[in-house]
């Protein structure tokens, strides 16, 4: 069934056609989240404003229209999906302001929870939320599924610490709890309203078994069903309602803003692992510590142990635990040392007298600490990591009460036995007795349903029959647990949320089917498919926490919306469907668009890098092999070329300007796609000089190989940057000050690493520059005696990746200088505030945090853009895809508005930084030789 004509027809006037969506490839990947179900919209409606929300809920009020909101779409039962309109947040929703000196932290929902965190950092302040997908996960969803975490428990979630917050009904009115102005107007528009719900309260404060049960379900951590305690937390009907809508999964209206009281966050912390022989060993444990100062009590049976023991660093013992054996990874932190010494004497005297397999002493080591917890977090990636193709990962989410948490382990362990799901892990929030349990599940065969349905049932009545406790504590009600909701909660509350969702929502346009469902079987109704792909992505879990990486995230497609994409256009074609019209649009929108960076592998659970399919596709599309050939054997000659092209590009930007440059070269790109861009940045062309090498004579100097890039041979600064000396010059100059014999490869001016080849999908031609580069370090450093260096970190690490020759001793700029050359120099830091831009193959090579000190020992203060983790410049697609760059930094000039400077490590990412903020950007030698001074 179609949208109503009336109600697009509004939509159209009033939101501009590129943030309306109705295609069949937007409708697909738009429509995913991280749940395993799947409903395609017929529209998405990408929103910058309230005013929009407002105007689409009117409308759909009045065509009775559903709609869904979309924050990140990291959500796991099913509540960001529609088969109807898709209201997705788009830019604008990310403001942030702190409030009374950070006690509290007013947030639009469109900004990502680490982002948050990072703004209150300097405070020693956070959120109180912190789920596991708090780098992936927005303030939208986390309110509205009451999202917690390792950390919150009950006492720091976000109704807990809802300080106010700003909303819209489902007729687009709107009250912000925090203007009093608001208020009063709402109070006397809505009165009606208002009265009725302070009758619900007062009618369940008067049941008293209601009220009860409400206490006692609100005592463990639950989010199944509608916030209930609100009817009894409350007598304002206005504080009612913002507590409402926490948790309410969309249900009830569109959160606008939200304002949290937030929580210390101590500096001081330390970690523990303890094993204990069994189950009941464990949680009898968990119980004392119950009572202790500690922040995280993380369970981990003997499942989950096994799953990470053939990890790197994994201690060995771990694979000679007993079957029965279940750990406790403990974290207690405090203000100052002094105080956490206290706690973890405490804590370690609470628990001395249980029996124990092994442990890992309290360590306040920073690596001791990343171990742990990569233990802790690495479970969920190893059953996805060992997943059958075609199989989903289903993560449940379950709470039972702490005195009865080891008979439920137990009783959940022999549940996953029964059903024979083998590879199955359990861990959890022991503090609260939250339990997580993973398992993998196929969907595309009648008796796999079958077998997932009597499970869930079985695990439902185990969980809120037999002990009471919660079918779901933080990962929301959805599609996934509606159908239980009145199990759990019994018939007098499920009416009641069943009166208050029609109280809110008369007409039932408020995500349907979510949280409240008359379809006891939806639950087992669209249920996502995983088919396979290409075995690069097959694991791939669609959970999205690479998106907010991606610099083509909100342009095109981000990582998760390729491989979507993509295993829907090969089950198609393994159907006989025709996909030609789906595959034309996938070219541009999934692979032309794709920076290739490999940011997306680093946030990926399973280790996913989205960048190695697009590089496969293109190796399939490659049409001019005989051209690379020849390109790669004369690669001097093209080299000049470009440099030529430069100049040629510099001589008309002098006579037309640079701002005419852009304009002109823009509408000719746009007839002719070939044809490059001209960048209000772009680099002027190196004035070439053979590099030569001082002198051959013996010298107590220590020697240094300085491997220069064909990038950093062709482009100089551009016409803009006050630091004209070319980047090989400057270099040699900082090495030579810091006492460095400076040598250079013979023949560099036809080197090249193989990186334009590789991306272009010519992987032979790459591999035959790379070996040949190879040879010439080889040479030029003694057959390693000698360390390189080597200017470009996207050359670096292709050196460093695809070069298996242990003798060499291969440097990024970054690393050389943080190592050898500022020990060697005097530093006289600036006092103006400077930018940089920590590329994507630098965070590839572990370089970030030497990156930051280096440039906070040379000036006093540093900004890092918020959000801009990829510049999307991607080799040359600044030049040839400009919107790709453009789209990636449109939030860089706002942020670096103050600075006088920016520093990065590759020329090309500078060029495009440099074109969008109205900042000068260098590589970052020009940084470290302008604030130094040889020692003495």
């Amino acid at each position: 069934m179609s949208l109503p004509v009336a109600f697009l027809s509004a939509i159209e006037q009033q939101i501009p056609s590129q943030r309306c969506f109705s295609d069949p490839l937007s409708m697909l990947t738009m429509g995913t989240d991280a749940s395993f179900y799947r409903l395609l919209p017929k529209l998405v409606v990408r929103v910058v404003s309230e005013a929009e929300v407002a105007f689409i809920l009117q409308q759909a009020s009045a065509q009775q229209v559903a709609v869904t909101f979309r924050a990140a779409g990291t959500s796991l039962s099913g509540q960001a999906i529609s088969d109807s309109v898709l209201i997705v947040l788009g830019d604008h929703w990310n403001n942030k302001e702190i409030l009374d000196n950070g006690q509290r932290i007013r947030l639009q929902p469109g900004v990502i929870g680490a982002h948050a965190n990072q703004a209150l950092a300097h405070l020693q302040r956070k959120i109180g939320p912190d789920p596991a997908s708090i780098n992936a996960a927005k303030i939208g969803g986390i309110v509205a599924n009451n999202s917690s975490g390792m950390c919150c428990g009950t006492a720091q979630n976000s109704y807990q610490t809802l300080s106010a917050m700003r909303l819209l009904l489902a007729d687009g009115s709107a009250v912000d709890s925090a203007d009093l102005v608001s208020v009063s107007q709402f109070r006397n528009s809505h009165r009606e309203l208002l009265q009725q719900l302070g009758q619900l309260a007062e009618e369940t404060r008067n049941n008293s078994e209601l009220a009860a049960k409400i206490k006692h379900k609100y005592r463990l951590k639950n989010t199944t069903g509608l916030s209930l305690n609100a009817l009894i937390d409350f007598s304002d009907p206005i504080d009612i309602l913002t507590h409402l809508m926490v948790g309410s999964e969309g249900t009830l209206g569109f959160i606008s803003s939200v304002t949290y009281d937030t929580v210390p966050d101590y500096p001081h912390k330390a970690t523990a692992l303890v094993v204990f022989p069994d189950v009941e060993t464990c949680c009898q444990a968990v119980v004392v510590l119950k009572q202790q100062a500690v922040s995280a009590v993380e369970l981990l049976d003997r499942r989950s142990l096994r799953s990470v023991q053939h990890m790197a660093g994994m201690p060995d013992w771990i694979e000679q635990l007993g079957s029965t054996a279940c750990a406790l990874l403990i974290e207690s932190r405090a203000a100052d040392k002094p105080l956490l010494e206290q706690q973890l004497q405490q804590i370690n005297h609470a628990i001395a007298h249980f029996p124990k397999e092994q442990h890992i002493a309290f360590s306040q080591d920073p690596a001791v600490y990343e171990l742990l917890w990569r233990m802790r977090k690495d479970t969920f990636p190893a059953v996805g990591a060992v997943r059958e193709n075609g199989t989903t990962v289903i993560i449940e989410d379950v709470t039972f009460p702490l005195e009865h948490l080891a008979a439920g382990v137990n009783r959940l362990l022999a549940l996953l036995d029964q059903f024979q799901y083998d590879e199955a892990v359990l861990f959890g929030h022991a503090l609260e007795g939250n339990l997580h349990f993973v398992f993998t599940q196929r969907f595309d065969q009648p008796k796999e349903i079958a077998r997932y349905r009597v499970f869930m049932e079985a695990v439902s009545h185990l969980v809120a029959v037999e002990f009471g406790g919660s079918l779901k504590a933080e990962h929301g009600t959805g599609r996934n647990m509606a159908p239980f909701v009145e199990l759990e909660w019994g018939s007098d509350a499920y009416q009641l949320m069943w009166r208050i969702k029609h109280l809110l929502d008369p007409l039932g346009i408020l995500n349907p089917d979510v949280v409240l469902s008359t379809d006891a079987e939806i639950h087992l109704k669209n249920l996502k498919p995983m088919p396979e792909a290409n075995p690069l992505i097959d694991k791939c879990i669609e959970c999205g926490f690479c998106e907010p990486v991606c610099p083509a995230h909100g342009l095109t497609l981000s990582p998760r919306q390729r491989i979507v994409a993509w295993r829907d256009i090969q089950e198609k074609q393994r159907q006989g469907i025709d996909t030609t019209e789906l595959k034309a649009r996938y070219q541009y929108h999934g692979v032309d668009t794709c920076a290739a960076t490999g940011l997306c592998a680093q946030r990926c659970p399973v280790g996913i890098n989205t960048g190695d399919l697009v590089r496969e596709l293109r190796a399939k599309q490659a049409q001019h092999p005989e051209i690379a050939q020849r390109l790669a054997r004369s690669f001097a000659g093209a080299a000049s070329a470009a440099r030529w092209a430069l100049s040629s590009a510099e001589l008309a930007r002098k006579i037309l300007g640079a701002p005419r440059m852009y304009r002109w070269s823009l509408k000719l790109h746009q007839r002719f796609t070939d044809l490059p861009v001209y960048l209000s940045a772009t680099p002027q062309a190196v004035k070439f000089t053979q590099a030569v090498n001082a002198s051959t004579a013996p010298t107590d100097k220590p020697r240094v190989v300085y491997f220069s890039s064909c990038v950093s041979q062709v482009m100089g600064p551009a016409h803009l940057d006050a630091e004209q000396t070319p980047l090989r010059e400057k270099t040699q100059q900082l090495l030579e000050k810091a006492g460095f014999q400076v040598v250079y490869p013979e023949g560099m001016d036809s080197s090249c690493c193989g990186q334009p080849f590789a991306s272009k999908g010519y992987p032979q031609q790459a591999a035959d520059k790379l070996n040949e580069l190879a040879l010439m370090l080889l040479r030029a450093s003694r057959n390693g005696q000698d360390p390189i260096y080597s200017d470009t970190s996207p050359c670096t690490l292709r050196l460093l990746k695809d070069l298996n020759d242990s003798r060499l001793n291969i440097y990024d700029s970054v690393h050389f200088l943080r190592e050898e050359i500022l020990p060697r120099l005097t530093i006289k830091p600036l006092d103006s505030k400077i930018a940089v831009h920590i590329t994507c193959s630098t965070q590839h090579l572990n370089q970030a945090d030497n990156f930051l000190a280096i440039a906070k020992q040379c000036a006093k203060e540093v900004v890092v853009p918020e959000g801009i983790h990829c510049c999307g410049f991607a080799g040359d697609k600044g030049f040839t895809l400009p919107e790709l760059n453009q789209h990636a930094l449109r939030d860089l000039a706002v942020q670096v508005d103050s600075c006088s400077a920016g520093f990065s490590t590759s020329r090309t990412c500078e060029a495009g930084l440099s074109s969008y903020s109205n900042l000068s950007y260098q590589h970052l030698v020009y940084l470290v030789d302008n604030v130094s001074e040889a020692k003495q």
